[in-house]
């Protein structure tokens, strides 16, 4: 359970992130769309400690702590592989900053692998495989953080539509196996819709929280769901109505 209570930033008198608040059971995804540039990977960099925040408090299952480093892994839109290293090698990079990974770590990488349509391609190079493979990787390497924990900065986002629907199932997928809590910012109303159990409509800067939609359809009927289609153009007028 994460609990973040009246988080601020400001950066040069700016207001950038004002009075935010949050709260997300364990095991959920929430989302929290809003348009570029309001302030949603400035809060992520909030939640892990790369910045400080001027003001707010954070919980996790109860206990007051100062960001989630070391409790959440992190996979932004770019895939971030290193090129000298093979596709395993990046996935079990977690791990291998820390030990020499175990033969049960290379296992469990490969059976990712299997799970997540990369089974042979451990030897490839990154510079040898699609953007997609690329991304299914980083899945693979943000799960083997091993961290209760997973935010999501529009990982999505540097992909054809096709992949992405691809990785969206490969998400459901993995989320449902491993029972992480997942923080994703977004500004695509459909990978919102399809993929959250709760939509934290984002205001522009400074960004603070306009509306909260739990989305109760199972993730598995929600294609094609009449009722998705009235939240989905109900969060479009939402959003254009701050651009206009």
């Amino acid at each position: 359970m994460i609990e973040i209570k009246n988080f601020t930033k400001s950066f040069h008198n700016r207001l950038v992130i004002g009075d935010f608040s949050l709260f997300a059971r364990e095991g959920t995804l929430t989302a929290l769309l809003g348009p570029s540039g309001c302030g949603k990977s400035t809060f992520f960099d909030l939640l892990m400690g790369n910045i400080s925040r001027d003001g707010g408090k954070l919980f996790l299952s109860g206990k007051e702590i100062p960001h989630l480093k070391g409790t959440a892994a992190y996979m932004s839109q770019k895939d971030l592989l290193l090129p000298w290293l093979t596709l395993r090698e990046n996935a079990l990079l977690p791990i291998a900053v820390k030990k020499t990974p175990s033969a049960s770590d290379i296992r469990e990488a490969e059976e990712l692998f299997e799970l997540l349509g990369l089974s042979g391609s451990g030897d490839l190079y990154p510079r040898h495989v699609s953007g997609g493979m690329a991304q299914r990787c980083t899945l693979a390497r943000t799960i083997l953080f091993r961290t209760p924990i997973v935010l999501l900065d529009e990982p999505f986002s540097a992909v054809d539509a096709i992949t992405r629907q691809t990785l969206r199932s490969l998400l459901l997928l993995l989320r449902s196996r491993f029972r992480k809590t997942l923080l994703m910012i977004t500004h695509d109303v459909e990978d919102a819709l399809l993929l959250a159990d709760s939509i934290i409509i984002l205001s522009s800067a400074p960004m603070t929280a306009r509306e909260k939609l739990a989305i109760p359809t199972p993730k598995e009927n929600r294609q094609g769901d009449p009722s998705l289609q009235e939240k989905k153009e109900r969060i479009l007028a939402m959003l254009q109505e701050k651009v206009s």
